[in-house]
């Protein structure tokens, strides 16, 4: 998943400014605030080696609502100086000035964003709701500014009849349409309503969000030793550790995080815990209380259908797909319904397996025992332990793995920054300088985030603390991984899951997009939703490559690589468990989707998911990756709302793809094949149309049939 923090007041963060979750201050005098300007360190440009980096050392919370105040005022004021120009509108007196306008509020909000999304706290929270809707009444001002989008229609208009270049042709016409999407062209009336809308939407999103954070710290599980049957002992060791933490010496604590329910539910004896754990799991923000989020999900509906209505359309959906590889809602079902026939008709397979296991047991197979008679039926049909796998899976020697094939297909070097030389926010952070092999070129610098804690939030992402752009000096990238790998006890290695291992890939690719950004102007760093997570997802495919087995999945104990029989294990089993894991993703995808077309009036959202996921004929071993109480994916913000299809959409390009790697004479270390990539597919970021960009890499637009064979599905027939 893909997580960036944009600036407030250019274009770019007006088409997606509700991924932001906002914040301003108290008025203050003036001389008060001009002494708190001076001595705040979030407002003060990022110093030191690499072009500056983040104080991340210095951080405060209580210096956040007056940098946010100062930045935001600065902000208004160089639109106001725009808006002032007498001259008539050209490129460079309007969108240049806008593409350079809003510097210290961005320096501001990556430090915000970064506190939100790793270093929550209570205290921190009662900021997001207080200031939530003071930043969305900000960005109305702008995206609601009549004498800036005429200056920004005058440039689009001109530029119709007489072309720009290329690059900065596709960014006035970025800008243009976000702000025509974001209400520009609508009457003063409906420009009140449309704000309005907005400042009720991030006191939502933000409530939301909080909400998910509370229901993971409120609910714990505490194990006696005699319950820890089937564990490991590096997942005991870190339970006990928490459970110490939390005041409970000699117990065990389950977290209620996916970084600890997932194992949980592979490995334990215990099904009557294994119940109680994925019942805390997935009723988050679903138990009828102070954090039950169904009302806030049944107001972001209402809200959002009545917003695009004041634009003209029917529904939520046709209003965001229409500048996406996608284009439409009808396009999104097409595709999600024809997976889901053969994803589900797999499930029915896979539950037969297991059922056959179970019988002896006299069990029936209910959610909380999917993965455990999985993992039962993996090693009786495929002989295959994961547990016996992850013994090669160190995160060290993934991380040497991540920098193999960066070099490999990237031509990038990742040389470790001396500590103390990069301010970081956490003593667990190592940093990164990302140089070009042949030149010895400064590209930028990673910042690794590897473990699970109290106030982040669970999942991994990317995050961009500074994108790269030229045109007004060479920026170079600042780029961040974040995991939730439970921490071992000293001196123990972090072994991980083969899952794990593709989502640390998945998220380097994320990284790796942003390090090749060869954009001219920030505008053009946005991504498209449905097309931004291919750049990751291709990259999981390096990991089951040989030179990257026989040289990174080594053995933590004996140091000896993989064993040619257990690698032909893994791969023969490739497949295994798609349908679970393909159909909980398309499960939320398609409820996405079918929320944002349904009428909201009146909408009971638990009824409403369930009676979708009944005609949906869902099968009642399994539930959706993300319940709708907790989808912060569509309700924490507007990022993947009607988008987490994405993914989905995504991958048919990786699909095909990789299989055009797989043909080449070097499969995935063809050089000419990666150079093209990285010229096509991950150095142009939004600089040019999607679907072209995938035609010059394939020479056609991509087919579903990979998609399908890479999942083990029938492919169709047409």
């Amino acid at each position: 998943m893909m997580n960036q923090y944009f600036k407030l007041n250019t274009p770019k963060s007006i088409m997606i400014f509700s991924l932001i979750i906002a914040f301003t201050s108290c008025n203050q005098n003036k001389e008060k605030d001009q002494t708190m300007q001076t001595n705040n360190i979030l407002l003060q440009e990022w110093t030191g080696p690499y072009g500056g980096v983040p104080a991340f050392d210095k951080m405060n919370i209580n210096d956040v609502k007056n940098a946010l105040e100062v930045g935001m005022q600065e902000n208004l004021e160089e639109i106001d100086a725009i808006t002032a120009n007498s001259d008539a509108p050209t490129f460079e007196n309007t969108i240049v000035a806008m593409e350079k306008a809003g510097e210290t509020l961005d320096r501001v909000q990556k430090y915000y964003g970064l506190i939100s999304s790793n270093l929550s706290s209570p205290e921190f929270r009662e900021i997001q709701n207080e200031m939530a809707p003071k930043l969305s009444e900000f960005s109305s001002k702008i995206s609601q500014n009549k004498k800036l989008f005429d200056r920004i229609k005058t440039v689009y208009d001109n530029s119709l009849t007489t072309p720009l270049e290329d690059d900065q042709q596709r960014v006035v016409k970025l800008i243009y349409e976000g702000f025509a999407m974001d209400g520009a062209e609508l009457d003063a009336v409906k420009k009140i309503r449309y704000a309005e809308i907005n400042k009720e939407l991030s006191t939502l999103y933000t409530n939301f969000s909080n909400n998910i954070l509370a229901d993971e710290e409120n609910y714990v599980v505490f194990l006696s030793e005699n319950q820890l049957g089937g564990l490991s002992e590096s997942l005991i060791k870190s339970m006990a550790k928490i459970a110490s933490e939390k005041g409970q010496e000699g117990k065990y604590a389950i977290p209620n995080t996916r970084s600890y329910m997932s194992p949980f539910l592979t490995y334990s004896n215990e099904r009557e815990l294994r119940k109680k754990v994925w019942e805390n799991y997935y009723s988050r923000c679903d138990n009828a209380d102070e954090f039950d989020n169904n009302e806030n999900v049944a107001k972001i509906l209402k809200l959002r259908k009545e917003r695009v209505g004041l634009l003209g359309y029917d529904n939520f959906a046709d209003w965001r797909l229409q500048n996406r590889m996608a284009k439409n809602p009808e396009n999104v079902m097409k595709l999600l319904n024809q997976v889901w026939e053969a994803s589900t008709a797999r499930v029915n397979e896979e539950v037969a397996d297991m059922q056959a296991v179970a019988n002896s047991e006299n069990i029936t197979i209910e959610p909380w025992d999917y993965s455990y008679y999985a993992e039962k039926v993996r090693k009786q049909k495929y002989d295959l332990d994961s547990d016996e796998v992850k013994q090669y899976l160190q995160l060290d020697k993934l991380t040497e793995a991540l920098f193999f094939v960066a070099k490999e297909v990237f031509n990038y070097k990742f040389t470790p920054v001396a500590e103390g030389t990069v301010p970081v926010f956490q003593e667990d952070i190592k940093v990164w300088e990302v140089t070009n092999i042949d030149t010895g070129k400064h590209i930028g610098l990673w910042y690794l985030d590897p473990f699970a804690r109290k106030g982040k939030r669970s999942g991994a992402w990317a995050t961009m603390y500074r994108s790269y752009s030229n045109f007004d000096g060479e920026k170079t990238v600042l780029a961040s991984n974040n995991s939730n790998f439970v921490k071992p006890a000293a001196g123990e290695p972090l072994l991980v899951s083969w899952d794990d291992a593709t989502t640390f890939l998945h998220e380097f690719g994320h990284a790796l997009h942003f390090f090749s950004a060869n954009v001219k102007y920030p505008t053009l760093n946005n991504g498209v939703r449905d097309y931004t997570e291919f750049q990751s997802q291709v990259l999981e495919h390096w990991l089951s490559t040989d030179k990257v087995i026989n040289q990174f999945l080594v053995h933590h104990k004996t140091g000896e690589p993989m064993p040619a029989a257990l690698i032909a294990k893994i791969k023969k089993t490739s497949t295994f468990n798609q349908g679970f894991s393909t159909t909980e993703y398309l499960a939320s995808a398609i409820m996405d989707m079918k929320f944002h077309i349904a009428d909201p009036t009146n909408m009971d959202v638990d009824a409403f998911e369930r009676e979708t996921l009944t005609a949906l004929n869902m099968p009642k071993e399994l539930v959706m990756r993300h319940r709708t109480p907790h989808f912060g994916h569509v309700f924490s913000g507007e990022g993947y709302a009607t988008a987490y299809y994405g993914y989905m959409w995504a991958d048919v390009l990786t699909a095909d793809a990789a299989e055009a790697f797989a043909k080449t004479p070097d499969g995935f270390y063809d050089k000419d094949l990666s150079a093209k990539m990285v010229k096509y597919l991950f150095a142009p970021r939004n600089a040019m149309d999607p679907a072209e960009a995938y035609k010059l890499f394939r020479g056609r637009d991509a087919k579903i049939d990979a998609l399908m064979r890479d999942r083990g599905f029938p492919v169709p027939k047409s």
